[in-house]
């Protein structure tokens, strides 16, 4: 009597926090992707001036309509893989010895940003990438709503940075380092100096200026390396038997 080979999971998925690990590599692949869509392929980054005429806007939108499309194509399916990041980064506040409240606040604050921070400027840049031959003042208002939507809502953002340092501050079993809560607070800082976007339209407070886009920008380059690179230590650290609390 032959006896049915009993199936076992291949080696690589045995390996200890295989899912986490998993997770982790999502993040450089998606900010990378993420980079040539903003940068290379829609233009949004960095933003186009808001003090341009009509038709300079209209001649904006002509000239990159193919490109404008692709890029916001790609996003369409690549924007759920930074719920992966967001992920793994709760999980980590689910480790540290404060209430789970905090992981799904930062979560919830998340979801929150997204909407005006992503989706809709992209939604906005397509509908005038599509037609670029409509009423010239139509296009007028979806650039200015594209991009006072992507530069002004970052201060959506200030409570998912206001949790995550907390969290941090209280935290006792050290997943996080300390120095990375007030990375958090000056992440805070530079997204509420992006609130006067909605009343300048020149100058380093404009929506493509030094304070209110490069500075936060670079900021938040910063922040998101940092905070690759101790996932990627919190993750090995992490013992493969460890209790997390739901």
């Amino acid at each position: 009597m032959t006896v049915a080979p009993v199936w076992t999971a291949p080696a690589w998925t045995r390996k200890p926090k295989i899912d986490q690990w998993i997770a982790w590599w999502t993040i450089p692949v998606f900010y990378n992707i993420f980079g040539l869509i903003f940068v290379v392929l829609t233009r949004v980054m960095p933003p186009p001036r808001p003090d341009i005429t009509q038709t300079q806007i209209v001649q904006f939108f002509v000239d990159h309509s193919l490109t404008i499309r692709i890029g916001f194509a790609l996003l369409m399916f690549f924007i759920g893989f930074a719920s992966v990041a967001n992920g793994l980064i709760a999980l980590q506040m689910k480790r540290m010895s404060v209430s789970p409240v905090f992981a799904y606040a930062y979560i919830g604050a998340l979801v929150v940003g997204g909407l005006p921070g992503c989706l809709i400027p992209a939604f906005a840049f397509v509908a005038a990438a599509l037609r670029p031959d409509r009423d010239p003042q139509i296009m007028v208002m979806l650039y200015d709503w594209c991009l006072l939507s992507f530069v002004g809502s970052l201060g959506c953002f200030c409570t998912q940075n206001m949790v995550l340092a907390l969290a941090i501050f209280l935290d006792r079993n050290d997943v996080l380092p300390k120095w990375l809560a007030y990375m958090s607070i000056w992440m805070i800082v530079t997204e509420l100096l992006a609130s006067p976007v909605f009343v300048f339209r020149s100058g380093p407070l404009a929506w493509n200026g030094s304070i209110s886009f490069y500075l936060g920008t670079v900021v938040f380059v910063v922040w998101e390396f940092c905070m690759i690179r101790l996932l990627y230590t919190a993750i090995e650290k992490q013992s493969p038997n460890e209790q997390i609390q739901d």
